[in-house]
């Protein structure tokens, strides 16, 4: 038996998903022959002469295609694959080596320097930093010159694919104007390895060098990883991502990180990791706010989770727990929401006749963030609770007023046998609270925690049980909060000092989408999810691209006819159409765009709730602004953003200043949600008068 190691580089699946399907298949069998006996006489191994790197071979996979492959010392990688002369050009200047200063394994690009330094009239984009230091930065010896020879940023990122991608990085990070102090501190947080590590097997076992090559360890795996190339994400993780997954915590994790940073697949892999390690009934709950999302959840841990640790995971959104364990526990009554709710609420006003002012939104507000959120049930502990955060004052006498509405409308709950969902999570928390019984879940898993409740964090506390070695795993960015909830861990007996990250790359959108939405949320403030505040300055993407598009139409059918144009435009250029989405800020308006797709003869496809997006279907998805949060495309246009529409006018409570800014606020985030689910490039259009958040960004 073999004791040969071999890897696949994210390159190469990205080399091969380009491939025609019938190539992918001849590669997939080679590749599992390659696996299973590298030194086999049947791979035809072929030196290239035009290579620098004398380890680097190609190897046949049919008349027309070559992969290209590095072989010493029993290691084999899988770099490239290509047709012929495409593949050995790729190969001439790469070299695969191992950093002596960090370990990684790094395959890049030889380049040489025409023209002298001194020449520049101007100073270099690199040229304040010492060769000692851009060396503790995984940049290669070989490449320094090079380095020292970019102008301008644009000249830098336009040469991405020359570098490591540790490297790339690290450099990225200089060019944007971080301190050489702070990319060092950063560059060893996520190295964590001895230099010592100086042959290609032992630097395929490091941290930094998963990000770039995976270790093939059975045929399994193989097939998984060849069917969806592209999904790299299932296989690839950056080290400060890999050390969240796999890390032992002696309490709550917090992880905080802006859009497309990679929240989600941390979580995922955590899960997974956790599952490895279950023994005997130990289950893990993976929970978070809305049921589409527990879905697509649901369908991303198939793709990287075996039988047996899918069996140890329960993905389920909480409000659909919560109704569960009511009817497991033997209560009969049904969870309400806004239309159940709404003649309840009607009826719990009429009958207090108070003189009071205020309409049933009001009682709902202060029902929810104060009464539920603070557990102030009775009149006196109502009377005694904080309403800091709520614009409207109320002296003593009008909370006594207000109270009688509050008293009769949990009341009519009792007799109409329903609930809202936060009193549903308080009579949970308090029955397991009082339960003897153990532990439903060893661990529990919470993404988009910042649009979570603080009842719903009680219950999940309640529901962890005591504090305990990695009990909760909380994701979250205050800056995608789209519902109106405002969580403070500490507060709901959630303890996550010294154990929080934040996640700093984003790994889906370009730095020009990045900016102009986040431009958007300037001059809000955000929290943590518990006291501090989060800036999400320290966010950064590595990619660049085109700003967005933004346009605005006298008409729908002008915004129409531009939409059409622009797809069939990126359709020639060679963009799936399920690589493209329209999300608008409400239903009607999604099937409006649906309709209008239907008759231009566009396949499209309704993304809908409670289910996942079917990516076997090719056609332009179209969502509504909530739907489409958790997901991501190349392409996303962002539809009708009118006057009156974004912000939506029936979401702004003007009850007071404080709760007409919370509403506008959430208004942007869902904005800023919207556009970081674009991958290359983002489209927003309007028709009429344009919304007010488009002059805000002028």
């Amino acid at each position: 038996m073999t004791t040969a190691k071999v890897a696949i580089s994210a390159d190469f699946l990205t080399a091969f998903a380009h491939l025609p399907r019938q190539v992918q298949g001849k590669v997939t069998e080679l590749v599992n022959k390659f696996r299973n006996d590298p030194a086999s006489p049947g791979i035809h191994y072929e030196k290239i002469n035009s290579c620098i790197d004398k380890k680097i071979y190609s190897i046949r996979i049919d008349d027309t295609y070559r992969g290209i492959v590095v072989r010493q010392s029993e290691v084999y990688l899988l770099l490239w694959v290509d047709h012929h002369d495409e593949a050995y050009q790729w190969a001439a200047r790469k070299r695969c080596e191992v950093n002596p200063n960090t370990g990684s394994l790094q395959v890049f690009d030889v380049q040489t320097v025409s023209e002298p330094i001194a020449a520049h009239s101007q100073p270099l984009l690199f040229s304040a930093f010492k060769d000692a230091d851009l060396l503790r930065l995984s940049v290669p010896e070989a490449l320094l010159p090079y380095v020292r020879s970019f102008e301008t940023k644009e000249q830098f990122y336009q040469a991405r694919s020359s570098f490591p991608a540790d490297a790339y990085e690290y450099l990225a990070w200089l060019a944007e104007g971080f301190s050489m102090e702070e990319v060092l501190e950063l560059a060893n947080e996520e190295c964590n390895t001895s230099p010592a590590a100086q042959d290609l097997s032992a630097a395929l076992e490091q941290p930094i060098t998963m990000r770039s090559f995976v270790v093939v360890e059975g045929e399994d795996e193989l097939r998984r990883i060849m069917a969806a190339p592209l999904e790299k994400w299932r296989v690839f993780l950056h080290p400060a991502q890999r050390n969240l997954t796999q890390k032992n915590y002696s309490g709550p994790v917090r992880v905080l990180g802006g859009a497309g940073t990679g929240k989600t697949v941390v979580a995922l892999h955590r899960a997974k990791y956790l599952a490895s390690q279950c023994t005997g009934q130990q289950r893990i709950l993976f929970t978070t706010y809305t049921a589409n999302l527990a879905a697509d959840i649901q369908e991303n841990l198939r793709k990287i989770c075996s039988i047996e640790e899918l069996r140890k995971i329960e993905v389920i959104h909480l409000d659909a727990w919560v109704s569960r364990f009511m009817r497991e526990s033997g209560f009969s009554f049904q969870i309400g929401y806004d239309d159940a709710l709404a003649p309840i609420w009607e009826k719990a006003l009429f009958l207090a006749n108070t003189e009071l002012p205020y309409d049933v939104s009001f009682y709902q507000e202060e029902w929810n963030r104060v009464v539920i959120s603070q557990e102030a049930i009775t009149r006196d502990q109502y009377l005694k609770a904080s309403r800091n955060g709520r614009g409207t004052r109320l002296d003593r006498r009008k909370r006594l007023l207000v109270w009688q509405v509050l008293d009769n409308y949990q009341n009519l709950m009792k007799e109409h046998q329903i609930r809202d969902i936060n009193t549903a999570m308080y009579e949970c928390t308090k029955l397991l609270q009082g339960s003897s019984v153990k532990s439903q879940y060893t661990h529990i898993i919470v993404d988009e925690g910042q649009d979570l409740s603080d009842i719903a964090y009680r219950l999940i506390r309640a529901l962890a049980g005591p504090e305990h070695a990695n009990d909760l795993f909380i994701v979250g960015d205050a800056h995608q909060r789209i519902y109106r909830n405002r969580p403070i861990l500490s507060k709901c007996g959630i303890n996550v000092r010294g154990r929080s990250s934040i996640l700093k790359i984003n790994y889906r959108t370009t730095e020009e989408i990045r900016h102009s939405a986040f431009s958007f949320l300037e001059g809000l403030s955000f929290d943590d999810l518990d006291e501090s505040t989060d800036s999400g300055t320290q966010c950064q993407s590595l990619t660049h691209g085109e700003p967005p598009i933004i346009r605005n139409f006298p008409d729908a059918n002008a915004e129409f006819n531009f939409i059409y144009t622009e797809i069939r435009k990126l359709q020639n250029s060679g963009i799936l159409l399920k690589e493209i989405c329209i999300v608008a800020r409400t239903k009607n308006l999604t099937n409006d765009y649906l309709s209008l797709l239907t008759k231009a003869s566009i396949r499209s496809y309704a993304i809908k709730r409670n289910q996942p997006d079917n990516r076997n279907f090719d056609g332009i998805r179209v969502a509504t602004m909530h739907r489409v949060k958790g997901l991501e495309f190349k392409y996303v246009f962002i539809a009708a953003l009118n006057h009156r529409v974004v912000p939506l006018a029936a979401a702004i409570n003007h009850m007071d200043p404080i709760s007409e800014k919370e509403s506008i606020t959430s208004e942007k985030c869902l904005l800023y949600v919207a556009m970081t689910r674009a991958q290359k490039g983002v489209y927003i259009t309007s028709y009429g008068t344009c919304s007010q958040f488009l002059h805000q960004s002028d």
